[in-house]
């Protein structure tokens, strides 16, 4: 039996936690201060509000004041599961806890840029904690693993014993995990692919605002397009950053996009891009509430993005659909793609 600790009680944090704890490792949840009710009503009745469903029994549950309870020289391996913006809050409460190094593993999805570069989020976790970091991607619905449907995904890590290790650690039947030494490409392709949903969820706008034709006749070919042409994109952006070309085109990427786009908040704040929203409008109105990771990636990312296009980094005429969901978010214009530039040769 090993001990885990995961920080991070939402959605996708808390549904880690069934395939260890299913395995008959020792699970401890530490909710972040947004996490206090879901810890609370996990105390309560072990039922996660937002996911609607039990967790294992043998997940221990800690407020984030209560840090220094949760971790123990035991401690074999750390899941951060936070927020984008909250990845620096969780670096700097675990750092001064940590008994010693410890395998670190990334469910939180993101990339740090600093206007010329960019680099996997898995970098600057290592740095602050001085310790060996990868990262988890590929198609999962947090809300169907945690009601334990079949799930296949990717764990990337640096090292390969501690990448056998891992695996073996979540060795649930359901739980489908596939082991990759692309820490760069999993990670890049994990955020991403946010960032491409908003774009492709925009096809179902672009029929809402056009209304149903006579026929019957849907925009699967509108959507089909966008699909492939974000990973054409997502394919140039992974390789100038590093990443192998067979994470684009398996779970990571086209797997993980895939998923993305059948619901949630990307999807849907895209789809009211192609009904005709402003962005600053459809999230003050519709999405007020809710993190919609790719916009934020939009505007933390795109100005870098772009200075790799000016400076010749990245093919711009080879970007239209980038270039479209970059002065969506980050300008608020209205989102327009120029089809004449899809599937250009690369």
């Amino acid at each position: 039996m090993a001990t885990v600790l995961i920080l991070g009680a939402g959605v996708m944090g808390s549904a880690f936690t069934l395939p260890l704890a299913d395995a008959g490792h020792d699970v401890r949840l530490v909710g972040t201060p947004i996490d206090a009710q879901t810890i609370d009503a996990l105390r309560q009745n072990g039922v996660h509000p937002r996911l609607n469903a039990p967790l294992p029994r043998n997940v221990r549950t800690f407020h984030h004041h209560e840090i220094g309870q949760a971790v123990s020289d035991e401690i074999e391996l750390i899941v951060i599961g936070v927020s984008t913006a909250g990845v620096t809050w969780a670096t700097d409460l675990l750092a001064p806890v940590l008994p010693g190094p410890r395998p670190v593993m990334m469910l939180t999805k993101g990339l740090d840029t600093d206007g010329k570069n960019i680099r996997p989020l898995t970098d600057p976790v290592a740095e602050a904690l001085k310790c060996p970091t990868g990262g988890v991607g590929g198609p999962c619905i947090a809300g169907e693993l945690a009601v334990r449907r079949d799930t296949s995904v990717v764990f990337a890590h640096p090292e390969e014993a501690t990448l056998r290790r891992l695996l073996d650690l979540v060795a649930a039947p359901y739980y489908h995990a596939r082991p990759s030494r692309d820490v760069v490409g999993t990670e890049v392709c994990a955020a991403l692919k946010n960032f491409y949903a908003l774009g492709i969820g925009a096809a179902v706008g672009m029929l809402d605002r056009q209304g149903g034709a006579e026929n019957g006749a849907q925009m699967h070919n509108i959507a089909a397009g966008l699909f492939a042409q974000a990973l054409l994109e997502l394919r140039q952006i992974n390789a100038l950053v590093g990443g192998s070309d067979s994470s684009v085109h398996g779970l990571a990427g086209t797997g993980d996009l895939y998923v993305t786009v059948q619901g949630g908040r990307n999807s849907r704040m895209g789809r009211l891009l192609g009904a005709g929203w402003r962005y600053s409008k459809a999230k003050a109105e519709k999405m007020k509430d809710e993190t919609v990771e790719g916009a934020e990636l939009a505007l933390s990312a795109g100005p870098t993005l772009e200075n790799m296009m000016r400076e010749g980094a990245l093919a711009k005429q080879q970007m239209p659909l980038t270039c479209a969901i970059i002065d969506a978010i980050s300008r608020d214009h209205e989102f327009s793609v120029d089809w004449q530039r899809f599937h250009y040769a690369h």
